[in-house]
């Protein structure tokens, strides 16, 4: 009776309480220390960017007196700057900004593959974007030829734009507005700390959770997202999202949180040992981007990088280190002799022998990237589904693994790019061309080696008899088990 009766005043009390709307928090004092600067950007602001105000006075910056000058102030002779009430600003906040505060922070993420992403602009991936996709229609003052709205709309988004600045000082509509996370900005830094850190609050909390990685990190060629959430990781996560802590200063699992890792707690965040690291690179021991999987350190070496002298086995320990917060070392380690035997498979069965087969097709085919059959083929074999089978092995996603990845790998290695293969061996033999004569005869070679080989030979139906009859006694054995 005595716990109703409380109750029920408690309930009173607080409906009591007057619940402030955001249009009434606007009015609420600055803080003290705040520059006057900013107090004059506010002015304005707090009434005609109500969200921006009201998302800028939930954060720490706020709490800690760094207001909207302090960040986009700028030098009257940088690339992007303009007057502004008598003061030079910049629309974008670079990471050479948020390095004034955060040099530490930038340091690491400035020697990421983060921080590189918009290198991809001249790669294979681009060239659909720019060419088999799209066209030269999207015409602005920086692209008087024309660009891809595919390409602008599509991979700028995640890997970032190269921001033009027009002689107005405006900046050209085709790279901004961009939050990819290796932009490269108007003063030559690269990367964009707010595809992961949302503006106005940067929340940590927010950049903690999966659903922030999300962003560039899901779809058919990096599934990571839908991986995390279909293994053990995720479900756990999502099944105690409210236990997770995630707005905790230090943030360490086995002292703050203890339910589920998140693509932040392994690829970034403190352990008991270990301190917050913005290179996303220095705990994986494998790069799965490429057609063949290689170590980090020789991806570091190829791009410049000063991960190119830590090597593999150094990061791996590392990565380890944040797995033993939740598990022991026997389970650790096994974990990784079964991940380290599927990148083998992927790597020898189908990445290298494919690899090697593509590069023998050139002589035989269009020279024009995309114009052949063959060549969305092998791309998507190495590039869709052996990164889903590679992803999905490092995440512990088992329908990805599988399903998604070495099922499909193998089923259109087989069913499409073998009779692909064929087809042009036999069309390069009755060219009458001796040159492309000869390269079907090395291309008939390198074939017949691949699918001679003990992992491919089954197709010929040349298993070896050993291992059949081991498998039909198998088969027998299921069989029986089931049968009525």
């Amino acid at each position: 009776m005595h716990a109703t009766i409380g109750f029920l005043m408690f309930t009173v009390l607080l409906s009591a309480v007057p619940v402030q709307s955001p249009a009434a928090a606007t009015q609420q004092p600055l803080p003290a220390e705040l520059s006057a600067e900013s107090r004059a950007c506010i002015k304005c602001h707090k009434n005609d960017q109500v969200s921006l105000y009201q998302q800028w006075g939930s954060s720490k910056h706020y709490r800690a007196n760094v207001g909207c000058y302090e960040c986009h102030r700028a030098d009257e002779k940088d690339a992007d700057a303009f007057e502004h009430l008598g003061v030079f600003i910049s629309t974008i906040v670079s990471p050479r900004d948020c390095s004034r505060c955060h040099s530490k922070e930038v340091g690491e993420f400035e020697h990421s593959h983060h921080a590189k992403g918009a290198r991809i602009l001249g790669s294979l991936d681009n060239t659909l974007a720019e060419v088999v996709e799209g066209n030269n229609r999207m015409v602005t003052d920086a692209f008087p030829q024309g660009v891809s709205s595919a390409a602008v709309n599509g991979c700028w988004q995640c890997h970032g734009s190269e921001v033009k600045v027009l002689p107005d000082g405006h900046l050209d509509p085709a790279t901004w507005p961009n939050s990819g996370i290796g932009r490269i900005n108007p003063d030559g830094s690269e990367g964009s700390c707010t595809a992961c850190h949302q503006r106005h609050e940067f929340s940590a909390a927010q950049a903690r959770h999966p659903n922030t990685c999300g962003k560039c990190h899901m779809g058919p060629d990096h599934p990571q997202k839908e991986i995390y959430e279909e293994s053990k990781h995720g479900i756990s996560f999502f099944a105690n999202v409210e236990h997770m802590n995630l707005d905790s200063e230090k943030w360490i699992a086995g002292e703050d949180y203890f339910h589920a890792p998140t693509c932040a707690t392994c690829h970034m965040s403190a352990t008991k040992t270990q301190r917050v690291t913005h290179d996303i690179g220095m705990r994986i021991s494998w790069n799965n981007r490429p057609a063949v999987s290689v170590r980090p350190e020789v991806s570091d070496a190829k791009m410049g990088l000063p991960g190119k002298d830590v090597g593999w086995e150094k990061r791996r320990d590392s990565m380890q280190e944040v797995c033993k917060s939740c598990h022991n070392e026997g389970w650790t380690k096994n974990f990784y002799v079964q991940y380290d035997a599927l990148i083998e498979l992927y790597n020898e069965k189908f990445a290298k022998p494919g690899l090697a087969l593509y590069e023998l097709t050139k002589p035989l085919k269009k020279p024009v990237e995309f114009s052949n059959p063959i060549d969305f083929t092998w791309y998507e074999i190495w590039h869709h589904e052996g990164r889903r089978a590679r992803h999905g092995v490092s995440m512990m996603g088992p329908d990805y693994t599988h399903w998604h990845g070495t099922y499909e790998v193998a089923k259109h290695f087989y069913s499409e790019y073998v009779p692909e293969l064929e087809a042009l061996i036999e069309k390069g033999a009755d060219s009458g061309d001796p040159k492309k004569v000869e390269a079907a005869r090395n291309l008939q070679a390198k074939l017949e080696e691949v699918l001679n080989s003990s992992d491919h030979r089954w197709y010929l139906d040349k298993m070896d008899p050993a291992e059949a009859a081991r498998r039909a006694k198998a088969t027998e054995e299921f069989r029986k088990r089931y049968q009525k």
